[in-house]
């Protein structure tokens, strides 16, 4: 059986030791629903103040995402930006979620010398030197704490929307494609937040308009 592996600051210290000052992880959560904005943080980590338990946010409970949430917004540089429905409309959702990435790494407090991203693209007009690493938030504690922040505020946001468009589960599936949400679609159906180019959506509103041909 093969010891479980977590993130730690393997990555972080080789920038630092190439002569970066300020190492930035970034991460983006919210491509796969069919509802709401893509959301993305970054985080420079202070390296003497790291917050135990960091890890992917996938592995951790909502309570200690949110206890984490906390912690990082007080002890960290975070920022935290989206993308949004139309933007995801007018590109797609891989853009839409580098266009969040790169507005995430602008809104830091002081610029980071250095980027850790999450997965394997730079995304487009992001100038500072960077490192893609796939499967970055199980690897880098910094891209972790990316991920935690990015998840928490989107869920947060979500629920939100689920109090102004009851019906459709969004404070507990977070948009995605569940079967409470697409027999909301087909009873309430679709809502300015809803991502009208992701199929089952696209589909919906294609019987509509059939039907009222």
């Amino acid at each position: 059986m093969t010891e479980k592996a977590y993130p730690d600051f393997t990555f972080e210290q080789a920038t630092f030791a190439r002569g970066a000052r300020a190492v930035a992880g970034v991460d983006e959560v919210g491509r796969g629903p069919l509802a709401g904005p893509v959301c993305a943080a970054a985080v420079v980590l202070d390296p003497d103040n790291i917050p135990d338990g960091l890890n992917d946010s996938k592995q951790l409970t909502e309570k200690q995402r949110d206890a984490l949430f906390d912690i990082l917004m007080a002890s960290a540089d975070v920022s935290i930006a989206e993308a949004t429905v139309a933007e995801i409309e007018e590109h797609n959702i891989l853009r839409a979620s580098h266009i969040a990435m790169v507005r995430a790494v602008a809104g830091l407090s002081a610029p980071a010398d250095f980027i850790l991203i999450d997965g394997n693209m730079v995304p487009r007009g992001l100038n500072t030197p960077s490192q893609t690493i796939v499967k970055g938030d199980t690897r880098s504690l910094s891209i972790a704490a990316a991920s935690i922040v990015a998840k928490v505020w989107r869920d947060r946001l979500m629920v939100d929307l689920a109090q102004q468009h009851p019906g459709y589960g969004w404070e507990t599936n977070a948009g995605y494609s569940t079967p409470v949400h697409k027999k909301a679609l087909l009873e309430l159906g679709v809502t300015p937040h809803h991502r009208r180019t992701f199929k089952p959506v696209h589909n919906i509103l294609y019987q509509d308009k059939n039907l009222s041909d």
